[in-house]
């Protein structure tokens, strides 16, 4: 039986997975859903608990996004982000419940950095370079695995890339992130990483999905993003470090 503690978490974390799929606040949203939950549940639980949440999410994006993707990026980074999904259920498994909630926190807390900075990519004077895909690729697929912060690098190096247009932007990050988390289902039933009694216990939180992901996609031309960004951005990092700390 859920505490009245676990069914408000839950239905937090199912808006949050709505609203950044539907285009409102970017990645910082899903970044907050496995700080949350760790506050209840197990990190490694808590990582494999937000997976089918994101992946009937990622149906939804992909239908309003659909074909909007850029084919080169995708290819680009596509194998080295497999590689990256691999090796993060690996180290998911082998890392123990107290020393995952420090990385989490640390990811986290870069992950907020890289949004950051992101900002301010625009500016640089930048020299494309195919290894630069490779790496973003690799460390998207690895931090999405480990603690679902993959979007920053794979965002940062896409915000550098010339003639990136808004859509085409959204369109593969969509399709790219879509790929990674089917792909992270077989190595999780591999490791046992799944509790299906929980699971099933929140099914009812799909449910608030489609909604959040209409109002998100509503009102992403009617709010503030980088408002909506902030309110996101503070109590992620207070998560963050009450998360290094009692690691």
């Amino acid at each position: 039986m859920l505490s009245a503690e676990e069914i408000f978490l839950y239905a937090i974390v199912g808006i949050l997975v709505g609203l950044s799929k539907g285009g409102l606040g970017g990645p910082v949203p899903v970044a907050l859903t496995v700080p949350l939950m760790t506050l209840i549940i197990d990190p490694q639980i808590a990582v494999a608990l937000v997976l089918p949440l994101l992946i009937f999410a990622d149906v939804f994006a992909l239908y309003f996004y659909w074909r909007q993707w850029d084919r080169h990026y995708i290819v680009l980074m596509m194998a080295p982000g497999l590689i990256g999904v691999a090796l993060g259920a690996l180290a998911l498994d082998a890392i123990d419940a107290a020393t995952l909630k420090r990385v989490i926190g640390s990811l986290t807390l870069l992950a907020l950095a890289f949004k950051i900075a992101s900002d301010r990519l625009a500016s640089l004077a930048y020299r494309p370079r195919t290894w630069h895909g490779y790496f973003a690729g690799w460390a998207s697929g690895f931090g999405s695995t480990l603690a679902n912060v993959g979007a920053p690098p794979f965002t940062a190096y896409l915000l550098l890339q010339p003639k990136m247009t808004p859509r085409r932007f959204v369109g593969t990050t969509t399709l790219f992130f879509a790929v990674m988390n089917l792909t992270k289902v077989p190595s999780f039933i591999a490791l046992e990483l799944f509790d299906y009694d929980r699971l099933l216990s929140i099914a009812w939180v799909f449910l608030l999905i489609p909604p959040a992901v209409l109002v998100a996609h509503r009102l992403i031309d009617r709010i503030n993003q980088q408002v909506f960004e902030l309110m996101m951005m503070i109590p992620l990092a207070v998560l963050s470090v009450v998360l290094l700390l009692s690691g």
